[in-house]
C-alpha cells in the first residue's frame, strides 16, 4: 500500500494515527537536528518532520538527501503541529516520520512548482506535465471535470443519450479548412477529421434517437487565438420534433444549472436580441451586456454641418463613457492612438466632454454648436460627467472599431466582473453572407440551417435578407453556443445547395447520403453545440482557454512538448502513396 491517506486529508482529529503517505517533495527546511519536508499530491500538502531524537538516524540522513520533486513514501505518526498554518487544510498537524522510501529521484525542474512560478509560458508548455502539478493548472483541470460531469448529469436527466460519432469522415468544402488523413488502403484518398458531428447527429435524428448529446473532440485547421485551438471540445446536442423555442428553453435550463451548481449564483431572465439589433446597438453579434455604453447612431445629428469627415461617412456612431469627462487631453490622445492601431484600424476619433455644468466641449467645436452636441448626448445617453467617443466610416468597419473600443474601455473601467453572468440569446441571423473574394454567398452557419419559413420566397430575389432559424448563446461577451433548426426535407436542402453555388452533381457527391436519408422520413429537428473549453474558462473567471486544457497547442498550432507536427519517415510515406517535393 503506497498510501493510507492523501496529503490533503489529515486533520487534528487524526492525531496519534499511524499513516502512510506518498507524493512529491515540495520543499525542505534543514535545521541540522530537525528537517521539515512539505509533501504534495493532487489533494494538498502535509508537513513531515524528521527529528533526530524521535526519528531513526538512518531515516534522518536519508531525508537530508531529498531534492525538490523527489517522489517518496513515508510512514509515521500524526502529531500536533507547534506552529499552525491556517493557509492549508492540514495546517494543524504534521507527520513524525519513522520510515522513508525514495520511490523516484528527480532532477531540478526548469521552473518552480509553485502557484506563482518563475516559468514563462513557453517553458511551461514544453514541460506541461510539470506545470500540471501547480495548483492553478491542476485546479483548472479539476474544474473542467466538474463542469463536464454536471453537463452529463443534466442532459441525462432530461432524456438525452450520449452517442459517439466517427472521427474519420469525409471532407466538405464549407466552413474552415479540414485536417486530412491519408488512407493507406485506399490509394490517393483521404479522410477528414470532423469540424463538428453535424451530419451524423442529423442522421441520428432520422434514426429516431430523439435526444442526442456528445462531449466530443472537433478539429479545424485555422489561425489560432487565445480562445481557439486546432482541436477543441464541443458539447454537441440535437433534438427531434422541436421548434426553436423548445431548444432555447432546454439549454437555458442547462446554462442556469451550470451557473447555479458550479458558481452558486442565481441568474435572472435570459435576454433575447436579434442579430440586427446586436450589430446596431453593440457592433458585434456577441455583445457583453453586463454594462451599458450602447451605440448611438449620429448620422442625422452630425451630417448637417460642414464637417467633411462625417458627411462622407456611411455611419457616424458614438458611445458615452461613464465619468469620462475627467480624462485629461493626454489620456484622450492615448485613446485616439489606441483606436488607430492596425488591430482596430480607425482613422481617428472625435470626442465630446459633457461638463457638470451642462455645457459641452468637443474636438469639433469649430463645426458644431452646443445644441448639436446636446443632441449627440441625448442619442448616446450621455450624462453630465461622461465622455462621448465618436467614430465614422464604412458601416461594418466602424461598428467593429467602436465595439473594440467599448470593450477596451469596459476593461479599463472594471466593468467586466468575472463573477457576474449575463446570458443572452442572439436570434434571427442572416442565412447567407456575401464573400467578396469568391463573389458568391456562403452559409453564415452551415448549409443545413433552415431559413425562416416566411423568408424562403426571398431566396431568389433578396438572398441577403433571408433570416436563418439560427441562434447563438452569448455569455459575458463570448459566444458559448450556437445552433439552428435544421432543414429536414430533400427539396429545401437541394434549394439551399443551389443558392450556395453547388451543382446537383456536386451536392450529391458531397451530401448525397444525407439527402437520401431525408427520403426515409426525417423528423423536424434542431440542435446546438457549446464550446466546452470556452464555457469552462468563462465559468472559471478567465477568457483564455489554455489552462483548462491538459495539453494545449501554442499559437502556431504546435505541441512543443512532444514536438508535433513532425516529419514522418520515407517508409510511411511510401505506404501512404505520398510523394513530397521539398
Amino acid at each position: 500500500m503506497y498510501r493510507s491517506h492523501s496529503c490533503g486529508e489529515l486533520r487534528a482529529s487524526d492525531i496519534n494515527k499511524e499513516v502512510t503517505l506518498s507524493g512529491w517533495v515540495q520543499k525542505t527546511r534543514d535545521k541540522g537536528f530537525m528537517i521539515w519536508v512539505d509533501l504534495r499530491d493532487r489533494y494538498g500538502i502535509t508537513q513531515l518532520i524528521f527529528d533526530e531524537e524521535r526519528t531513526p538516524r538512518a531515516v534522518v540522513e536519508k531525508a537530508k538527501t531529498l531534492g525538490r520533486e523527489f517522489v517518496i513514501q513515508i510512514k509515521g505518526t500524526v502529531i500536533e503541529r507547534e506552529s499552525k498554518n491556517k493557509n492549508i487544510q492540514t495546517g494543524e498537524i504534521e507527520i513524525l516520520v519513522n520510515e522513508l522510501t525514495v520511490l523516484n529521484e528527480a532532477i531540478v525542474p526548469p521552473f518552480t512548482i509553485e502557484d506563482k512560478t518563475d516559468g514563462g509560458e513557453d517553458i511551461r508548455m514544453k514541460y506541461r506535465y510539470l506545470d500540471i502539478r501547480r495548483n492553478p493548472v491542476k485546479n483548472s483541470l479539476v474544474f473542467r471535470h466538474q463542469v463536464a460531469m454536471q453537463v452529463r448529469n443534466y442532459l441525462s436527466k432530461e432524456g438525452f443519450i450520449e452517442v459517439e460519432t466517427p472521427y474519420l469522415i469525409k471532407s466538405t468544402p464549407e466552413g474552415a479548412r479540414d485536417f486530412v488523413v491519408p488512407s493507406r488502403m485506399n490509394e490517393g484518398q483521404f479522410y477528414a477529421l470532423p469540424q463538428s458531428p453535424q451530419t451524423f447527429k442529423q442522421l441520428l435524428m432520422v434514426g429516431g434517437m430523439d435526444k442526442y448529446f456528445q462531449i466530443v473532440k472537433c478539429f479545424r485547421d485555422e489561425d489560432l487565438r487565445a480562445d481557439r485551438q486546432p482541436e477543441f471540445t464541443q458539447i454537441d446536442c440535437e433534438m427531434a420534433f422541436v421548434e426553436q423555442e423548445d431548444i432555447l428553453n432546454t439549454f437555458e435550463g442547462l446554462t442556469r444549472h451550470l451557473i447555479t451548481e458550479i458558481k452558486n449564483i442565481s441568474i435572472g431572465d435570459f435576454h433575447r436580441m436579434t442579430y440586427n439589433e446586436a450589430m446596431q446597438t453593440y457592433g458585434n453579434d456577441k455583445p457583453d451586456i453586463r454594462f451599458g455604453m450602447k451605440f448611438g447612431e449620429l448620422n442625422k445629428a452630425a451630417q448637417h454641418k460642414e464637417f467633411k469627415v462625417f458627411n462622407d461617412a456611411e455611419l457616424v456612431v458614438g458611445i458615452a463613457v461613464p465619468d469620462g469627462a475627467s480624462y485629461t487631453r493626454k489620456e484622450i490622445d492615448k485613446l485616439i492612438d489606441w483606436v488607430k492601431r492596425p488591430q482596430v484600424g480607425a482613422l481617428g476619433m472625435v470626442y465630446v466632454k459633457c461638463n457638470e455644468d451642462g455645457t459641452y466641449k468637443s474636438s469639433v467645436d469649430k463645426f458644431y454648436d452646443q445644441d448639436d452636441l446636446a443632441k449627440w448626448a441625448e442619442i448616446t445617453r450621455a450624462k453630465a460627467g461622461d465622455l462621448i467617443c465618436v467614430l465614422s466610416g464604412q458601416t461594418n468597419k466602424v461598428r467593429a472599431q467602436l465595439s473594440a473600443l467599448r470593450m477596451e474601455l469596459a476593461e479599463r473601467l472594471g466593468l467586466r466582473n468575472p463573477e457576474e453572468f449575463a446570458p443572452l440569446w442572439v436570434v434571427d441571423f442572416p442565412l447567407l453572407e456575401w464573400d467578396e473574394e469568391t463573389e458568391r454567398y456562403h452559409a453564415m452557419h452551415h448549409p443545413f440551417t433552415s431559413p425562416k419559413p416566411e423568408d424562403i420566397d426571398l431566396l431568389d430575389t433578396k438572398p441577403g435578407e433571408v433570416r436563418a432559424n439560427a441562434y447563438d448563446l452569448v455569455l459575458n461577451g463570448n459566444e458559448i453556443g450556437g445552433g439552428s433548426i435544421r432543414i429536414h426535407d430533400k427539396e429545401t436542402q437541394a434549394l439551399m445547395f443551389d443558392h450556395l453555388g453547388f451543382t446537383p452533381e456536386e451536392a450529391k457527391a458531397q451530401f448525397g447520403f444525407l439527402m437520401d436519408a431525408f427520403q426515409y422520413g426525417a423528423p423536424p429537428h434542431g440542435g446546438i453545440a457549446f464550446g466546452l473549453d470556452r464555457l469552462v474558462a468563462i465559468l472559471g473567471g478567465q477568457e483564455t482557454i489554455r489552462d483548462f486544457i491538459a495539453f494545449p497547442k501554442n499559437n502556431s498550432g504546435r505541441d512543443i512538448m512532444i514536438d508535433a507536427p513532425s516529419n514522418i519517415d520515407d517508409t510511411q510515406l511510401k505506404e501512404l502513396n505520398i510523394k513530397l517535393d521539398l
